[in-house]
């Protein structure tokens, strides 16, 4: 038998992440689990940029995107998934996402790890690689990667309810 009690959905704030969210939610709900959200600013460019500018502008750069990050995050996840999935949000600072998702993962017990892909081509993977490749090959447990748009195996709980007639 499979037992979720910690659902975790890595999101970028993209449609595929929209989609992880989806998942994640629908997890959670079947399981009773309890749904973590988080998103990963990387802070890898503003190591550059350290050089270039002072250390205080990449503080307040910084500051910055995890501010954004915090008020995407509010409209991301719903009161709904904070009263009836006990969800809990995260806005986490690491050198790569990656590994932040991952560290967060093990941290908090994550028993699967729902998380969107862009699909991206060879030659895109090759210089920038994927943040979903890296988190399924370093995982400390299962994870769901989902693309948008794709075949969607979710249907609205309305449809759910509705018994066919006899």
């Amino acid at each position: 038998m499979i037992k979720l009690e910690t659902v975790l959905v890595a999101t970028d704030f993209s449609e595929p992440s929209d989609t992880a969210m989806e998942y994640g939610r629908t997890l959670a709900r079947t399981f009773g689990a309890t749904l973590h959200v988080i998103h990963v600013v990387e802070n890898v460019f503003l190591r550059t940029a350290a050089g270039e500018f002072g250390v205080s502008e990449v503080g307040v750069v910084m500051q910055s995107l995890e501010d954004a990050a915090r008020r995407q995050m509010d409209t991301f996840v719903a009161d709904d998934d904070r009263r009836e999935l006990k969800a809990q949000t995260a806005i986490l600072n690491a050198n790569s996402a990656a590994l932040g998702i991952v560290s967060y993962a093990k941290e908090h017990g994550a028993d699967v790890i729902v998380i969107g892909t862009h699909g991206r081509g060879a030659l895109s993977k090759l210089l920038m690689g994927s943040v979903a490749e890296r988190v399924v090959r370093t995982a400390p447990c299962p994870v769901l990667t989902v693309h948008h748009p794709e075949r969607e195996f979710l249907v609205p709980d309305a449809l759910q309810t509705v018994k066919p007639a006899s």
